[in-house]
């Protein structure tokens, strides 16, 4: 077997100490790439920005952005994976406090926001793990298709949102709502913008 053949396996910690741990997520102990693209990050700021403003309003708990990593998949301890936003209720965290390594408990909500690159298996596949480590309400943001995929820990069916419709966080964080279409909104396309 020569040294190519020889897998580098991670561990969370490892995670946490690379100079460029936030370009990687962890899967089964290997580096998995994130995906990135300009698009997809100022989405994913306009929804966080949003979110946070209620949370902080509400007092309701901690909105994360993409360099929060949760190692929350029960005994695959070597899964990391980091939502570009998540949200975690108040009373949820050990003494209110963000653990400053990974974070162990499933968030209540995870929002991950399709990149050029993103292949649709994957993203699939992080659904499906977000949903089996107990997170509660999982957004997909579409900025090309301008929609959003909500995926329910309490209905095997997604709902589908198009501009026009509104996104809720049902009892997840209640009270909070914003049109669909407020998340692609360039401010220089935006005739309210100042």
């Amino acid at each position: 077997m020569s040294t190519a053949d020889v897998q580098t396996r991670y561990s969370p910690e490892d995670l946490l100490t690379m100079p460029d741990a936030k370009s990687y997520e962890l899967v089964n102990g290997e580096l998995v790439e994130r995906n990135m693209g300009g698009m997809s990050s100022w989405v994913a700021i306009q929804l966080a920005e949003l979110l946070n403003a209620f949370v902080r309003q509400q007092n309701a708990g901690w909105v994360l952005g993409a360099d929060g990593s949760y190692q929350c998949f029960g005994e695959d301890r070597d899964r990391v994976r980091k939502p570009d936003v998540s949200f975690i209720s108040r009373g949820r965290l050990p003494e209110e406090e963000i653990p400053r390594g990974h974070v162990t408990i499933s968030p209540d909500l995870a929002i991950e926001v399709i990149s050029p690159n993103d292949l649709y298996l994957d993203v699939q596949a992080k659904v499906a793990e977000y949903l089996a480590a107990g997170v509660r309400l999982v957004w997909v943001i579409d900025p090309d298709n301008h929609g959003v995929v909500v995926h329910s820990g309490e209905s095997d069916q997604p709902v589908f949102l198009r501009e026009n419709d509104t996104l809720t966080c049902g009892d997840v964080l209640p009270g909070f709502e914003c049109r669909v279409a407020d998340l692609f909104r360039s401010p220089a396309k935006d005739p309210t913008a100042s």
